[in-house]
């Protein structure tokens, strides 16, 4: 929390306002991740359609996601940053209102396409305009400050889903989350590129675009892909489907299955303060990693195997947020140190890792 207040109250008003809008989207990113599993009870009972048929609608937002996301990289770096994520906030929050709107199951399944295409702007966006604007000896900060809204913005999904839900039914709630991106995107749009001075130290310049993709292809960056897969699978799969296979496993209440969720989500938030705190204190990321992916894995396999109860199943899935939470920061350390070329060639090169990467991990 000090780093964000330090950031955003302390610091010089441009880059200030910069990176509070910017972790506003990311907020909103992780918001939208979420949005369906809380409410796939309600919408799965309305349209009676299977798990498999509401699988698709998952399926639709992250293939769409991955096939898209590396393209988006050239894209923010032809048509700017802002802009694209402007595009980004907008088709999501269109795409959720319309699903709110319209009675058709298929519509729900083509909108979660199409939020799929807003959701591949977030991060080469939103590391763009951070590395443009915020100096050189803030970034760690500021990446620290965008990475903990995310996963404030998946932490606090699922509880007010269930509010919205229960005051204006399922529909309602996704014409709530549309709104919310209308809102963040009114405020990326009052404040102009041009009034934050870039604190870039070094001018951008021109290389091969050879050297990007051996540099995206080399093999730190694949076998971190690996990881972020790894990561992805164990986190995606409790974020989207914890509450109804918890329900199929042992009977456990909707209500009570969303509390282990939101304990998930709120130990992520606090798990990526927390290791923010630890790489400033050991370079030894890759350790921190992997010991962070088996408790993951140790504690996820307890919960597919015992009915542990209300109380330890909330534990356990908090538990398991909080080791995903750790890893974050040390994620992005072993990027950055396996990327060492990003800062010597055009910043393309930088934009278009981070779609990859991203195109694993939505986080």
């Amino acid at each position: 929390m000090s780093q964000a207040a330090h950031i955003l109250g302390v610091s010089g008003p441009h880059y200030a306002r910069v990176v509070g809008v910017v972790s506003a989207a990311h907020f909103v990113s992780h918001y939208y991740i979420i949005l369906l599993a809380p409410l796939l009870p309600f919408v799965r009972a309305e349209y009676g359609v299977s798990y498999t048929e509401i699988g698709l609608a998952f399926a639709a937002f992250n293939i769409v996601s991955a096939v898209l996301q590396t393209p988006t990289g050239f894209l923010v770096d032809r048509f700017g940053a802002r802009k694209m994520l402007v595009a980004g906030l907008l088709i999501g929050a269109a795409a959720f209102v319309t699903v709110g709107l319209v009675d058709s199951f298929w519509v729900l399944v083509g909108m979660f396409a199409l939020a799929g295409v807003g959701n591949t702007a977030y991060h080469p966006a939103d590391y763009s305009l951070l590395s443009q604007h915020v100096p050189s000896d803030r970034i760690g900060q500021a990446f620290s400050v965008h990475t903990f809204a995310g996963m404030l913005g998946s932490a606090v999904a699922p509880a007010s889903l269930l509010i919205m839900q229960s005051q204006w039914g399922w529909r309602g709630a996704f014409i709530g989350a549309g709104a919310l991106g209308v809102v963040v995107m009114a405020g990326l749009l009052a404040i102009r590129e041009s009034s934050a001075a870039r604190t870039t130290s070094a001018p951008i310049r021109k290389a091969d675009n050879n050297v990007g993709w051996r540099l995206l292809l080399s093999a730190p960056i694949v076998l971190n892909l690996v990881f972020f897969v790894l990561l992805a699978m164990i986190s995606g799969g409790l974020y989207n489907y914890s509450v109804v296979a918890l329900g199929a496993l042992y009977g456990t209440p909707v209500p009570a299955a969303n509390a282990a969720l939101s304990g998930n989500l709120l130990l992520s938030a606090i798990g990526v303060l927390m290791g923010g705190l630890l790489v400033s204190r050991t370079t030894r990321h890759g350790t921190v990693a992997t010991m962070g992916l088996g408790m993951m894995t140790l504690f996820t396999a307890a919960i597919a195997q015992i009915d542990l109860g209300t109380a330890a199943l909330i534990a356990a899935m908090s538990l398991i947020g909080f080791f995903s939470g750790i890893i974050m920061p040390s994620r992005d350390m072993i990027v950055r140190e396996v990327t060492p070329q990003v800062r010597s060639v055009r910043y393309s090169a930088s934009s278009q890792l981070v779609s990859i990467l991203a195109a694993s991990s939505h986080r």
